[in-house]
């Protein structure tokens, strides 16, 4: 991601939390990233937090559960996204892999 992404991802973090103030705008940013970390370790790679919505969706809820102090329950309240994030990435690279896709780098 681009520092411009993350600055808009800030944004939406902070829109979606109903945060104001500026103040919080550090623990936010180490939030955002540590929730980042925990898709990229259940998933295996990368995930895509800019473009696909269904991604950025589940980004904001796990740091409304990290802002609220009710992380233990993310993952058994969204247990049906979280295995489909894991399929659509799956999917994808499978795609990759037999040449339906074409990587871009």
């Amino acid at each position: 991601m681009t520092e411009q992404d993350d600055v808009e991802l800030l944004n939406e973090v902070k829109n979606y939390l109903r945060i104001t103030w500026p103040e919080e705008d550090d623990d936010l940013s180490k939030m955002i990233q540590r929730a980042i970390s925990y898709f990229k370790s259940i998933t295996g790679t990368d995930v895509d937090f800019v473009q696909d919505g269904q991604n950025r969706q589940l980004l904001l809820d796990r740091c409304r559960y990290m802002r609220n102090h009710v992380i233990e329950e993310f993952e058994e309240n969204f247990q049906s996204e979280i295995i489909n994030l894991q399929f659509r990435i799956y999917k994808v690279v499978e795609d990759i892999k037999d040449g339906t896709i074409q990587r871009i780098e």
